[in-house]
């Protein structure tokens, strides 16, 4: 028995592919994607502490900043995921205006970023749980070895969770994820309602310095730049809307939409919690309110059982969170095997015709997860580190494409273009799409800079000091690129399909007359 393919498969077919994952999310499914890798919520709590103690209550002016500069990338996003409309995002979208090794190292670099992560958020448990219930601190007493022993077991479990969701299908993933959104959205109007009830001091708080430029070498900017790697740590990840894109009805409306809302809205929703929790503090000076940001703060505003309820919808946000990462690292190294780009290839490009689920890269990067968290033990200095490279290395993924589409762009792609609406696609006019994609690039650039920086906060905050962890980024990249040359010469390679070609042969978007909508 034949059947006769969706439009969206048909789309798919122009590009070399054939339909294999299983396409069924939609508008809310595919806004909670990249919604809930950013997790506005997850990165208030585990990190406001070190953006104030870093650079005062001004800390909180990096947050347009950041959100102005994602949303510039995200604009170039939006213009690629309706163009390409394939699984991989930034490893598709470079492949197809940047070439095949563009393409390979910036999947390389976001693949490493996401399992890094994963390990990362996985290890955020150890600072709500225990909290919750003195029970799941299983191991010790909290104190000691026993503190990073605890996180590593609360971890794995985390992450065997997230795996065994990812296997079961995307119909799955997207039910829980859907659902963890919706609790961490409802969280945030909840906090915001509750810290406006107990207003402690004006706004102008926000232009309070706490006097750091006088003791750092660089004056308030040195200790500004440093504060600002608060939201930058918070705020990537949204280009997994797109990495869905082969699971996701229609697209190429949905997926550009997905990735401008899920900015925008963890963008307000991050700067106002910040900003109430600046005005809501008895004493912003407090060393408990330093080391325990915002979960500090509602316990000490609120009580335990309303501080308790809050650490459980935070729990909610780090679970989906580990679990929308787990699943955009999967579709990257999908859509990496599947173009015979890692070696292995066959097997990690192998879908379940069940569940729809690539099932090798499910537990490859629950695997490699897991392995990073045992490095914790005694090591947890060098994990620290690495997450903080970690995103380094989701800024250069993003760098490569913006730049990448830079260069395309220069050279007349998408082509002719007439300020009109067509098909209701998102797109750019040529000036506008031309100055958004300097901006991104040179944000991005910027960004690389500010993030691997060698400073002792970022990357050897707690003694004894090393010099290789204070050089870590630098260091880190050579190794990863040596790995990566390796990687490369193993991996079978080929021809990407259409990877040269600027729009699928006879796809509606040949014309490229599309104005943004």
């Amino acid at each position: 028995m034949t059947t006769t393919p969706t439009n969206d498969e048909a789309e798919l077919s122009k590009f070399g592919y054939s339909q294999e994952l299983h396409r069924s999310l939609g508008s809310f499914s595919s806004f909670a994607a990249g919604f809930s890798y950013i997790s506005v919520l997850t990165g208030i709590i585990q990190l406001s502490g070190f953006g104030i103690a870093m650079a005062g209550p001004a800390v909180i002016w990096a947050f347009p900043i950041v959100i102005a500069g994602q949303l510039l990338v995200a604009l170039c996003f939006g213009e690629l995921a309706a163009r390409y409309p394939i699984t991989g995002s930034v490893y598709s979208w470079s492949a197809r205006v940047g070439g095949e090794k563009a393409a390979w190292w910036a999947g390389y670099a976001m693949l490493v970023t996401d399992i890094v992560s994963v390990a990362a958020v996985a290890l955020g448990m150890q600072a709500l749980l225990p909290q919750i219930w003195s029970g799941f601190q299983i191991i010790g007493d909290g104190t000691g070895a026993s503190f990073a022993q605890n996180a590593v077991l609360l971890g794995t479990i985390l992450i065997v969770f997230t795996t065994v969701v990812n296997i079961a299908g995307v119909k799955v993933m997207a039910m829980i994820n859907n659902a963890g959104v919706f609790v961490e959205l409802c969280g945030c109007v909840l906090l915001a309602i509750l810290l406006m009830t107990v207003i402690e001091r004006g706004p102008s708080i926000i232009f309070d310095t706490f006097d750091l430029g006088a003791t750092h070498t660089g004056g308030y900017l040195g200790a500004f730049a440093i504060g600002a790697i608060f939201p930058l740590w918070i705020y990537f990840g949204f280009d997994t809307a797109g990495s869905l894109a082969e699971e996701t009805n229609n697209p190429r409306k949905l997926a550009p939409k997905a990735i401008i809302r899920a900015v925008s809205a963890a963008g307000f929703l991050g700067t106002l919690l910040v900003l109430l929790s600046l005005m809501s503090a008895r004493d912003l000076q407090n060393p408990d309110f330093a080391s325990g940001g915002v979960a500090y703060l509602v316990r000490d505003r609120f009580g335990s059982t309303v501080g308790t309820i809050f650490l459980c919808i935070a729990l909610v946000a780090v679970v989906v969170c580990c679990l929308a990462i787990h699943t955009g690292s999967i579709r990257m190294m999908f859509a990496m095997g599947r173009d015979n780009r890692l070696p292995f290839s066959r097997a990690l490009a192998r879908v379940d015709e069940r569940s729809g689920a690539p099932i090798a890269p499910s537990i490859i990067v629950g695997v490699l997860a897991i392995m990073i968290l045992l490095v914790n033990i005694g090591q947890g200095a060098i994990v620290a580190a690495l997450t903080s490279m970690a995103v380094a290395l989701g800024y250069i993924a993003y760098l490569i494409v913006t730049a990448t589409l830079l260069k395309k762009r220069l050279s007349g792609w998408p082509g002719d273009h007439v300020e009109a609406r067509r098909d209701g696609y998102f797109s750019m006019s040529r000036g506008v799409g031309l100055a958004v994609n300097i901006a991104a690039v040179v944000y991005g650039a910027v960004c690389i800079v500010n993030v691997t920086w060698p400073r002792i906060e970022i990357y050897n905050a707690t003694g004894p000091s090393h010099w290789y962890l204070h050089y870590f980024a630098y260091l880190f990249t050579v190794v990863l690129a040596g790995v990566g040359l390796l990687l490369y010469a193993l991996s079978p390679r080929g021809h990407i399909p259409d990877a040269t070609a600027s729009t699928p042969q006879n796809s509606s978007l040949d014309d490229p007359t599309l104005e943004m909508s």
